[in-house]
């Protein structure tokens, strides 16, 4: 860029905090962008990437060879996934690392660690993970899966081997999404974000021309009954060309996080099933804790309860509370889920995307394999750190604290709302906290508000109409004071605006 907004030298993280060059320390409310949910240099994810580099290796391809992180962080995904929570603890993963020799004091390899992990899987929704770089290479997979799914069972139908002459006649191309969506910045994912109000306008007339509905207005199960009932028009209309449904469950992230109800989701499954559609969940900004269930799609009508200015009923901070999340009730579960950001505690830079048996008999039972191999993908360094993040989470007491930085939130945001002529809403879902603004920042106002709030000793990154916050809800040094800091910063900031 010639003339780029202006950029803060860091020189070091530690815990919730940022250290620029010239000394000055910021509370980081981003997360580095939602996915650093431990904080900072956490002593156990240290550890687990030091030891990996000093023990084993930080690379090798992850085809035709395999190693024991990327086998462990399968079985541990797969446990997560699909709900298993009492075999997912550390304690199963190191009673099953430890003992790697069998009864002659021969080593055993990593599919038999694979297996003993699923010992308990005979009823798993999920059965397989693909490894990628990034959550947008994760919903790039994911869209690669359902063409190739759909493809092979024509092409099998259709009793031909000829790849070439089949392909062009399977119809089901076109994936189906909402408005207001946000799916990642390569080719395939960017035809499956909003094609008008979305940042790749101008790329429309070289993506892929997908299908979409309008998103929920608001967070309430009225404000979806439009999107429902186009959604079972589009799908009566076109299921013969739809491959699969792309949604960011409960949360549209940088589409203008938007919250929806959980309803929308059943009522998708129910549709799809009834239409054969797939339906595919990203769940890479929202996956591993941040709305308070592990996963958006757990999310039902007892644990949903979003907050809104907007709303006379919604309690007050100081009653608020997210309800026992372990209740796993009303559960949707997609064909493929795509997760990132989280997966890693931020520390590296992995994707993962998770089917079924039915997607992986349908792709390869007929000798085919899926068509896609990162160069990086299963990378033993990020697998790692990984499996030490999510069994970090799991042995930590990670919904409580979503649930204070929740009504923390709820608190130090809501004053915001009483500056009406310039803000619209002030919104929280668990560890999510927005205020939107009735004006949209231009770029020197973006560069206006992140100044003042570098100034006010926080990092936020605004865009568009959004003020807003992905705070580092799992770390240990996170405190109340730091959402208020937060809070106040922002409105002393949209007060002087």
């Amino acid at each position: 860029m010639t003339d780029p907004l202006p950029t803060y030298p860091v020189a070091s993280a530690q815990g919730v905090h940022l250290t620029l060059n010239d000394g000055r320390q910021l509370i980081d409310g981003m997360s580095s962008w939602w996915a650093a949910v431990h904080g900072y240099r956490h002593a156990v994810l240290d550890a687990a990437m030091k030891k990996q580099l000093e023990e084993s290796m930080s690379h090798v391809m992850f085809g035709g060879l395999t190693h024991r992180p990327g086998v462990e962080l399968a079985g541990r995904l797969l446990q997560l996934v699909n709900g298993d929570i009492i075999n997912a603890t550390t304690s199963t993963t190191d009673e099953i690392s430890s003992n790697t020799t069998d009864e002659e004091g021969r080593s055993t390899d990593d599919g038999d660690v694979l297996e003993r992990m699923m010992e308990h899987s005979n009823s798993y929704h999920f059965t397989k993970v693909f490894y990628s770089d990034s959550g947008s290479v994760s919903v790039e997979v994911a869209m690669k899966m359902a063409l190739q799914y759909w493809f092979t069972l024509h092409q099998r139908n259709n009793s031909t081997t000829s790849h070439d002459s089949n392909a062009s006649n399977c119809t089901k191309t076109k994936f189906l999404s909402l408005r207001n969506g946000y799916h990642g910045d390569t080719f395939g994912a960017m035809s499956i974000c909003d094609p008008v109000n979305g940042m790749h306008s101008m790329f429309s007339g070289m993506l892929a021309q997908q299908l979409f509905v309008p998103s929920p207005s608001g967070p309430k199960l009225e404000d979806a009954i439009d999107t429902l009932q186009q959604m079972e028009q589009m799908l009566q209309r076109h299921s013969g060309k739809v491959a699969a449904v792309v949604m960011e469950p409960i949360v549209q992230g940088a589409g203008g996080m938007k919250f929806y109800h959980p309803t929308v989701l059943r009522r998708v499954r129910e549709l799809c099933d009834e239409h054969n559609v797939l339906l595919i969940f990203d769940e890479i900004a929202t996956g591993f804790g941040r709305t308070g269930t592990l996963f958006a799609g757990w999310q039902n009508e007892k644990s949903y309860r979003p907050w809104s200015s907007l709303d006379e009923s919604s309690n007050d901070a100081d009653e608020y509370s997210s309800t026992d999340n372990k209740q796993q009730s009303g559960v949707v579960y997609p064909d493929i889920l795509c997760l990132g950001k989280a997966l890693t505690g931020g520390y590296m830079t992995l994707g993962a995307t998770i089917t079924t048996d039915k997607l992986a008999h349908g792709i390869s039972d007929s000798g085919g394999v899926f068509m896609h191999g990162p160069t990086f993908m299963g990378n033993p360094l990020a697998c790692s750190v990984a499996l030490a993040s999510l069994n970090l989470l799991m042995d930590s007491p990670w919904q409580e604290r979503v649930q204070s930085v929740e009504k923390s939130l709820i608190r130090h945001l809501s004053p915001l709302a009483d500056l009406s002529s310039k803000v619209r809403e002030v919104r929280v879902l668990g560890a999510i906290g927005v205020c939107e603004l009735h004006k949209e920042l231009d770029r020197d106002g973006m560069a206006r508000v992140q100044r003042m709030l570098v100034k006010e000793g926080v990092w936020l990154r605004p865009f568009g109409k959004l003020l807003y916050t992905m705070p580092p809800f799992n770390c240990e040094g996170m405190r109340e004071e730091h959402v208020e800091k937060i809070g106040d910063s922002v409105y002393k900031v949209v007060s002087e605006m």
